[in-house]
């Protein structure tokens, strides 16, 4: 194990070490209370960025349902819960991980990956759009907090968890300028990589969860088409005869969710040492994710997505919803693509007097990316005098 100084705590050889950092790309003085890890998660969540997720769709629209259904801000403190466990069991840095895992869905526009397949469809052959790569640019020029610089300037290794944590870089993402320094062919460090299993964990759990609170779906559905939920369901109902079948169900995913990290710690362990890691550097050369799961529960995994997939996302009613939003964005992108006095002074000082289409397009992708699900709707409304999702 390596000291931490700066927090007493004992690291392992190939955890992530601030000493160790790459730096930011402007230099700043180091803080004498925080590691600058944990600058980088204290910037996210004071980030307008990470405010506007918390009207930004998960898998059910932020203006259509209750209160109680999970958004995008909601999901990323349930990844960065889940990645910072492990972090702190596996002796990496805990706050890297957390802000990696905060950071992870900056990129996302408004009603989730159909405002993305839609500003995506509006850019072709205009650069693209990708969620991965807008979380870049507003990591690194669109947020404007300090004086000094754009962006939020976090270290290179935060970069390279945010850009990275799914492996090395491809398509778009791999030519991209604001990648071109998080070397885009070697994966990035375990805590970054925690950062995606996390994701899944959290959103295979708890998307079943909010659908069956939506009605969406059933819980007959739900015991009929996963055997093995079902199976840990009669487990957790024997342990407590007489709660109502709510409280069973919640209990059951909470267990579930909790052996799937163990699960997901075990195998890492093995992977690790296996594959002989003792640096941080052993880790980005593994040409492989060290941090995964174990055959049999990435069987159960792939059941579950299986399950939402054929149940909720592909639903005749979530897909009519997708259907309006892609509308919804595309809209908005072409009113303002054609009329560009329409963008707030801000977007438009970004032209600089470039009127070619390229930069235009990249302007507007920027304002629309920024929007949550309401105030997509509502601009809508005002430009075109009807609203497309009910408020």
């Amino acid at each position: 194990m390596a000291k931490h100084k700066a927090d007493n705590r004992e690291l392992a050889s190939y955890a992530c070490l601030w000493k160790e950092s790459k730096g930011r790309d402007f230099s700043e003085p180091e803080a004498a209370d925080r590691t600058p890890f944990q600058r980088d998660r204290d910037r996210v969540i004071h980030s307008e960025a990470f405010r506007r997720l918390q009207h930004k769709t998960q898998v059910y629209f932020n203006v259509t349902v209750t209160d109680h259904i999970r958004t995008r801000l909601t999901h990323s403190l349930e990844v960065a819960q889940i990645a910072r466990t492990a972090c702190r069991t596996l002796h990496l840095d805990e706050d890297l991980g957390e802000a990696v895992a905060l950071s992870h869905d900056l990129g996302h526009p408004p009603f989730g990956h159909a405002g993305e397949d839609a500003l995506n469809e509006c850019m072709e052959g205009l650069g693209g759009f990708n969620h991965n790569i807008q979380a870049m640019r507003i990591l690194r020029k669109l947020e404007n907090r300090y004086c000094a610089f754009d962006g939020l300037n976090l270290t290179w290794e935060s970069m390279e968890g945010i850009s990275k944590h799914n492996g090395p870089l491809e398509g778009l993402e791999a030519t991209n300028p604001l990648m071109s320094d998080m070397v885009p062919d070697k994966h990035c460090s375990l805590e970054g990589q925690l950062a995606a299993i996390a994701d899944d964990i959290a959103y295979n759990h708890h998307d079943l969860d909010d659908g069956l609170h939506t009605g969406m779906l059933t819980f007959r559905q739900i015991m009929d088409g996963l055997p093995y939920f079902a199976r840990m369901y009669d487990s957790v109902q024997s342990s407590h005869p007489g709660a109502d079948e709510s409280r069973l169900f919640k209990e059951t995913i909470k267990k579930s969710i909790g052996l799937h990290v163990q699960d997901l710690l075990k195998t890492t362990q093995h992977n690790i040492v296996k594959a002989k890691i003792q640096t941080v550097d052993d880790v980005r050369n593994a040409g492989k994710m060290l941090v995964t799961v174990s055959p049999k529960m990435e069987k159960s995994m792939k059941e579950m997505k299986s399950f939402m997939y054929a149940n909720v996302y592909r639903n005749r009613h979530i897909n009519a919803e997708n259907f309006r939003a892609f509308q919804i964005v595309k809209d908005l992108f072409d009113a303002h693509m054609n009329h560009k006095k329409l963008l707030p002074p801000q977007i438009l000082a970004r032209l600089d007097g470039d009127d070619s289409d390229a930069t235009k397009a990249l302007a507007v992708a920027d304002y629309i990316s920024m929007m949550t699900d309401r105030s997509a709707v509502r601009e809508h409304a005002r430009l075109y005098g009807s609203y497309m999702l009910q408020i």
